[in-house]
């Protein structure tokens, strides 16, 4: 937000994307963070794509305090990002970070204006490509599992035997996981035009029985998104230590230069296969 700001203003603009000429359908398929149609704010070329934001609820200080409310985070995570979906299906599309408020429109085109060149460049180098994510999660019954060895000293002895034959199992089948989704990660990125590799989601937010090991976005060419899948399908019977998810396409949220540190999947999906 800036920082010289009119008090007559009350209602800001929600940045979701830039893109080069937004298509009205796009622009018309989904609402924004306030309810009512988003707008194209253009300059320079380009054109913003923008919320009506009032700023009692999306103003510096209503943005500090409902970024701590998980319930209001997540229905804004989820406004913002069905925008941004809508408009990365009609065509290259850079996103904004959540929770970017301009005052109004004007500061929105005099940033279209200052960031034209790397705006633009961006545009060309997502056109024709899309995130597809790729996630590994461990598969502990094809891991190599240590038996007990066999031995006196009782009930005791035995149980710390058990014990150490189960962390060593654990340890072991960590390791090769890790090794297995290093080696998935590296084929992938070697497929596509760009890749990011995220750290693993927590189980409570992944939603799987099992530890994640590879979290992996990918720029992948339209024209070869079947051959992507493919290799997937391909390294998962290579890789039978860990279990592969594909999904996709997301907008290019990993593969933008001011883009989340975190993968930004906000919406979960089903696998693509």
């Amino acid at each position: 937000m800036s920082t010289a700001l009119d008090p007559a203003v009350t209602v800001g603009a929600w940045l979701h994307g830039v893109v080069r000429d937004p298509d009205p359908a796009a622009l018309a398929a989904v609402p924004g963070m306030d309810g009512g149609p988003v707008r194209a704010v253009r300059a320079a070329g380009l054109a913003a794509v923008v919320s009506a934001a009032p700023l009692t609820e999306y103003g510096e200080e209503a943005l500090r305090r409902n970024l701590e409310d998980l319930a209001w985070l997540e229905r804004a995570a989820r406004a913002h990002h069905a925008v941004v979906d809508a408009l990365s299906r009609a065509g290259a599309v850079v996103p904004a970070r959540l929770a970017t408020v301009h005052h109004d429109d004007t500061r929105v085109a005099a940033m279209l204006a200052e960031r034209q060149a790397e705006l633009a460049a961006a545009l060309h180098r997502l056109t024709g490509r899309g995130e597809w994510g790729v996630k590994g999660y461990v598969v502990p019954g094809a891991l190599p599992r240590t038996e007990a060895t066999g031995g006196g000293g009782g009930a005791g002895a035995a149980y710390l035997r058990r014990r150490r034959a189960e962390l060593t199992a654990r340890d072991q089948g960590q390791r090769i996981a890790g090794e297995a989704a290093a080696a998935v990660h590296a084929a992938l990125a070697g497929y596509a035009a760009a890749a990011r590799r995220h750290a693993p989601q927590d189980r409570r937010l992944s939603g799987a029985p099992t530890a994640m090991v590879l979290n992996g976005a990918y720029l992948v060419e339209t024209a070869g998104v079947e051959g992507f899948a493919a290799l997937v399908r391909e390294l998962a019977d290579r890789h039978p230590e860990i279990r592969l998810e594909l999904t996709g396409p997301w907008p290019p949220y990993s593969f933008v230069a001011d883009g989340p540190a975190e993968p930004a999947h906000p919406v979960r999906r089903e696998p693509a296969w």
